[in-house]
């Protein structure tokens, strides 16, 4: 067993490190976690939903950003790449870091084999304390099946799920129906 001890770094330590990285890392509580390399099927999704959003909001307030722009979840203390973000209104952003939203309106994350516990549960949780985010989506990349929740005005979440390709997914907060068929369009499941 190792007796080293972890080193912790401040969030503008972190941001350093960061902005002169090859690699993006996420960043929880004084700890910066390497990113994982994505499956072909996860990347098409993430290019899908881009896609199908970006047609879709096209001529509305909201714009989809993609897993490039970092979000702060500054109650937490995280620092993550969501798959796809969309913020409706101005892009607000972390003061002194121009490339760190704080304000997203709807968060979507694909999930892979590696990531799908801690994006369901501690992301999740992370997420909520977001007062800006309406509305996160979950998007399998092992079979056709997209979760949505949905903050209601009292606080509590909403939950709904679609599993047939010829369904669509309501998105409430941004007023945006997405047919699954183009989310997962060209994704070959027998790859997986």
């Amino acid at each position: 067993m190792s007796t080293q001890s972890k080193t912790f770094l401040t969030p503008e330590e972190y941001l350093e490190i960061e902005r002169k990285a090859e690699f993006k890392s996420e960043y929880y509580q004084g700890e910066m976690f390497a990113m994982a390399g994505a499956t072909t099927e996860h990347i098409q999704i993430v290019a899908n939903a881009m896609r199908e959003l970006g047609i879709l909001l096209a001529d509305s307030p909201c714009q989809p950003l993609s897993n490039d722009m970092r979000v702060c979840v500054t109650p937490v203390g995280l620092y993550t790449y969501p798959d796809v973000v969309i913020v409706c209104g101005q892009l607000k952003y972390l003061e002194g870091a121009f490339n760190t939203l704080v304000n997203p309106t709807v968060i979507i994350e694909v999930l892979s084999d590696s990531t799908e516990a801690y994006d369901r549960d501690k992301k999740f949780e992370s997420y909520r304390a977001l007062e800006s985010l309406k509305e996160y989506v979950m998007i399998s990349s092992g079979r056709v099946r997209v979760e949505r929740y949905t903050r209601e005005p009292d606080g509590t979440w909403n939950y709904a799920e679609k599993t047939r390709s010829e369904e669509t997914i309501h998105l409430r907060s941004i007023d945006c129906t997405v047919p699954l068929a183009g989310l997962y369009k060209r994704v070959d499941f027998s790859r997986s």
